[in-house]
């Protein structure tokens, strides 16, 4: 919404998009929902959307704090932020 995209910029965030106004250029994030749904949503489908909330909130915590990632060398998102070259950036 607008209301939301002036808070964004209000705060110093910088908005990314296409020029249709879509959240699509980033393939990171793409990548992430792709694994997402693969991983999560298509093998445990939700009844409501606030059992599909409590779902992603515990799914995010697993992919953050226990889920290696091959990109990492193995180690969790939480372990590789934790490390100073991550920090000193």
């Amino acid at each position: 919404s607008l209301a939301c995209e002036q808070a964004l910029l209000a705060a110093g965030c910088r908005i990314s998009r296409d020029g249709r106004g879509r959240a699509t250029d980033s393939a990171f994030i793409e990548r992430l929902w792709r694994t997402v749904k693969w991983e999560h949503i298509y093998l445990n489908p939700a009844d409501d959307g606030r059992y599909l909330h409590h779902q992603l909130r515990a799914y995010f915590a697993y992919y953050n704090h226990r889920r290696p990632h091959q990109s990492l060398g193995g180690q969790t998102l939480a372990q590789a932020f934790a490390q100073p070259s991550f920090t000193q950036a």
